[in-house]
């Protein structure tokens, strides 16, 4: 019999206010991975956990596991968790919300005097955000299963030009540990990996539905730096014919692949196409014809097909737009993601958490990606739920209702009950 559990939403409250004020830059929410923002996130949540009187460690890429013991230690354990670091001026929620969900978890199985017949494990994850700070994919949780390599500890971050390694170091980690294949947990000790999240897209707050249940997390290829070369001419003095104009031939792709992006989806395709960036250089001013454009594309689906497919489109276009306005395009080097389902058996199990407590939810697959993509790729069970939040992601105005919150880890805490009875 599973007991009369709740999780303990007042202490995630609290830690939410406190994140938030001792984050705050002035616009939004700034936690750098591996800088100061993480740092002090870390420290705040290691003292909670210390309170509710959990087992705490720390692997060597930085990773922080706070543990409530079962009564059978041997048993793999159960791992609720997520990240503290964000994008720069970004919301106080996102990932925030699934290591907040596990300590309430945790605690609330604390206060009611249950003992799990496993470890609960609330797991506090490494430079999820990556893609804002380092150009590379989970360094945390990938670091944690042994899936880090030698070139991703070599990247830079964007604003020191540090490496990923510099940075672990300073941090007092050892990027050692992965250089020599290491990991700190796996499919022989894991049974099954939670990631709770904000939903960082409108869907359930346009469905009226507090909480979804994943079935993907999509991959990506991308281009960060992306630069097309004419010829900086006047503006006035320069027929049509004589320009080599690389802001018009970068508009042309973006429009191209924007056409291509509708003629995929028709046939079936789900993916999603961005120019995150699209701008002319320093050199660029008024009265001149744009010679140097610069951009960053991302295009992500759970069938990495359709990421594919829009690749073709663009270098078939490339070539003809290069051959009609006298321009070059260097693409820079490119990075992504492989896809990951999640867990069957998993979402089984959540779904019929969501039913015992009288939570409405809604299947559907992610559009960004999440560390519970490595974990599904080093073989272990996992999911993810989502919370509803109003206002998108990666911005200060994000919104997620405390409601909300309460649903998705009523969910969570009776998934993970009912695997350690």
């Amino acid at each position: 019999m599973i007991p009369n559990l709740s999780p303990d939403i007042d202490l995630a409250a609290r830690l939410f206010d406190a994140l938030r004020a001792r984050s705050f830059d002035g616009v939004g929410i700034t936690r750098e991975a591996y800088g100061p923002g993480e740092r002090m996130a870390h420290a705040l949540v290691r003292e909670a956990a210390g309170e509710i009187g959990l087992e705490i460690a720390v692997d060597p890429i930085g990773n922080m596991t706070m543990t409530l013991p079962g009564s059978d230690r041997a048993a793999k354990r159960i791992v609720l968790g997520s990240h503290l670091d964000s994008v720069p001026q970004g919301g106080n929620f996102d990932g925030a919300a699934g290591v907040l969900c596990g300590l309430a978890v945790a605690a609330g199985m604390r206060r009611a005097g249950f003992t799990p017949a496993r470890d609960v494990t609330v797991m506090a994850i490494r430079a999820e955000e990556a893609g804002a700070w380092f150009p590379t994919s989970y360094p945390g949780s990938r670091g944690a299963l042994g899936m880090l390599k030698p070139q991703d500890l070599e990247v830079r971050r964007m604003d020191t030009d540090r490496t990923l390694a510099d940075h672990m170091r300073e941090e007092g980690f050892d990027p050692g540990f992965a250089l020599r294949g290491e990991r700190s947990m796996g499919p022989d000790s894991v049974a099954a990996f939670l990631e709770l999240h904000i939903e960082q897209g409108p869907v359930l707050e346009a469905e009226g539905v507090p909480v979804g249940i994943v079935t993907g997390i999509p991959g990506s290829r991308r281009l960060r730096k992306g630069r097309v070369s004419g010829e900086y001419n006047h503006s006035g003095a320069t027929p049509r014919k004589y320009r080599r104009d690389a802001a018009i031939a970068l508009a042309e792709l973006a429009v191209t692949l924007d056409e291509a992006w509708c003629r995929l989806e028709a046939e079936g395709h789900r993916l999603v196409c961005t120019f995150c960036e699209m701008a002319t250089t320093d050199d660029a001013g008024f009265t001149k014809i744009a010679g140097e454009a610069l951009f960053s594309l991302d295009v992500r689906s759970v069938n990495l097909h359709s990421c594919d497919a829009i690749f073709e489109v663009l270098h078939t276009r490339i070539a003809e737009i290069e051959a009609r306005r006298g321009v070059s395009f260097d693409l820079g080097p490119e990075s992504g993601s492989r896809p990951s389902l999640m867990d069957a058996g998993v979402q089984r199990g959540l779904v019929r958490a969501a039913e015992a407590v009288g939570v409405a939810h809604l299947s559907m697959p992610s559009g960004a990606g999440h560390d519970a993509a490595a974990f599904a790729q080093a073989g272990i069970p996992a999911g993810m739920l989502f919370v509803r939040n109003q206002n998108g992601s990666h911005n200060p105005k994000e919104d997620m209702r405390m409601q909300d919150f309460a649903a998705a880890c009523a969910v969570a805490m009776r998934f993970t009950a009912e695997m350690s009875a």
